[in-house]
């Protein structure tokens, strides 16, 4: 149990109330032994951070060339659009939205190179690859080769000399890999409180993969490679309006990242549109797996939801999740109240969530020889209490199977479940903190479970990004592909999603 001085933060009290609840739980039978990986699914220069710093206002333009990845293919294929047209415009669009932090490094001679090359390619004729000239930026805690990993942090220094799988897929196809962007440090947490929301200065973009967000929600790029483990996709994607699409554990490969929970890791990819996250879900993974259609039918599709989690979301989120359930029912689906998982099942997810994922980042960064006193208060402080719960970390890992089966058992009765990906906007900037658990409340149990999950804008023009989250059962990604195309359709885009 935390006790002395760290009991006054936020992470060592979250970490206390985590074990209290694991030890409420009753236990699966003591002679199984617990699982180390998700077996489940068998069956079915770096920026410092500164949380505390004023913000600083953005600028609001929309940037003059937003397109969407498949919109951009289509219009170099008509001659309407220019690799380094892409590549220019990203630039102007990090210098008009500086202050929101989210590029950490660049690559520009090399982007404008390959740019110029892959102009000159369409120009005379050559076949391409599916991403040729596309300009992605990745994570900060995803290696690409010759450009510097930093994890968010004065602690952490690599440049690597060989690309992460993701990367090197994503290169294969093509695609330009321009920049590395923000990371909350380590990924340890959901605020990456350094940067801000391009909506509003004066809260944050969400974490951990905010630079992530905010590069795709104001057209430093036209996609992001990122990461989740709790949330980390998609919180920044619904705080700041664009599409987050978290494929099946294993589903597309993390060798190459810096590892925040070897057990729960997931990569997937941050777009403006469900389109494009399949198009590149399917060059990530390890095969294409989606039909990447631009009309479903979703008629009769079983939509599930738990009336409990709406009426604990904050009223606009629920709002417009309510309005987006509406949306799909007249697009054919039925949608069908199930009472898993409801608000106890998904806070214990949240506690196992905390106990597995930081202890396994401890192991990790004490046998890297991290010096943890470099590291920002919040993620010092769940790295040390972190070392001390290890046979926590081990019956966690127990309940986490059992909720597992539990939790799947529920798509039995429906194809997707649906509801919010947070239960609030983007919080005040100075209050990151206290939001530690709360903003990834409705995400970390289908991370835990490894089961694949899709986050949609879905809040109302002129307001703050809210996400619509849709789950459905390990490797069925087809069912959220369809039916977040279909919502695509039909949700108005919020203000600064363009293409």
């Amino acid at each position: 149990m935390v006790t002395g001085s760290q009991s006054q933060s936020v992470a060592a009290r979250s970490f206390s109330d985590a074990e209290e609840t694991l030890r409420a739980q009753p236990f699966p039978e003591p002679r199984v032994a617990p699982p180390l990986s998700l077996s489940i699914l068998a069956d079915a220069p770096v920026v410092p951070p500164a949380p505390l710093a004023a913000p600083a206002a953005c600028a609001t333009k929309w940037p003059v060339a937003a397109w969407t990845v498949t919109g951009a293919l289509r219009a170099f294929e008509r001659g309407e659009l220019r690799s380094r047209d892409l590549i220019e415009a990203a630039v102007a669009a990090e210098a008009g939205f500086s202050n929101c932090g989210a590029v950490v490094s660049w690559d520009l001679d090399a982007a404008r190179a390959e740019a110029d090359k892959a102009d000159a390619d369409r120009a005379a004729g050559r076949p391409g690859d599916a991403l040729r000239g596309i300009p992605v930026t990745v994570k900060d805690v995803i290696d690409a080769a010759g450009l510097p990993t930093g994890a968010g942090s004065l602690a952490y220094s690599d440049t690597p000399t060989d690309d992460a799988a993701g990367v090197r897929r994503l290169r294969d196809a093509a695609a330009i890999l321009f920049a590395k962007v923000a990371t909350h440090e380590f990924a340890l947490g959901v605020t990456t409180p350094q940067c801000r929301n391009p909506y509003d200065p004066t809260r944050p973009a969400g974490g951990s993969s905010g630079g992530s967000a905010i590069a795709v929600a104001t057209g430093i790029g036209l996609a992001s490679l990122g990461t989740d483990t709790r949330a980390s996709l998609r919180v920044p994607s619904a705080l700041c309006g664009v599409v987050a699409f978290k494929p099946t554990f294993g589903l597309v490969p993390t060798r190459g990242i810096v590892p925040l929970s070897w057990t729960v890791d997931h990569v997937g990819p941050i777009t403006r549109t469900v389109r494009d996250a399949g198009f590149l879900l399917n060059i990530l993974s390890d095969g294409p797996f989606l039909e990447v259609r631009s009309e479903a039918a979703v008629t009769g599709m079983r939509v599930g939801f738990d009336e409990e989690v709406l009426a604990d979301a904050d009223r606009e989120v629920a709002a417009s999740c309510e309005k987006a359930l509406r949306m799909l029912e007249k697009l054919g689906c039925e949608g069908k109240p199930v009472p898993v998982p409801g608000l106890d099942e998904l806070e214990l997810a949240n506690d196992l969530g905390l106990l597995v994922s930081r202890s396994e980042a401890a192991a990790y960064h004490r046998s890297r020889g991290t010096n943890t006193s470099l590291c920002i208060p919040e993620v010092r402080d769940q790295l040390t209490v972190a070392l001390s719960i290890a046979a926590d970390y081990l019956d966690a890992q127990r309940q986490r199977a059992a909720q597992a089966k539990r939790v799947l058992a529920v798509f039995g009765d429906c194809d997707v479940i649906a509801g919010p990906t947070t239960p609030m906007v983007a919080p005040a900037a100075e209050d990151y903190e206290r939001h530690l658990l709360r903003l990834s409340r409705y995400t970390i149990l289908w991370s835990m479970i490894g089961a694949p999950a899709l986050s949609i804008p879905c809040g109302p023009p002129g307001g703050m990004p809210v996400g619509l989250q849709i789950v459905a059962p390990p490797y069925r990604e087809q069912l959220l592909f369809d039916l977040g195309t279909a919502l695509d359709h039909v949700l108005p885009p919020t203000e600064i999603r363009g293409g």
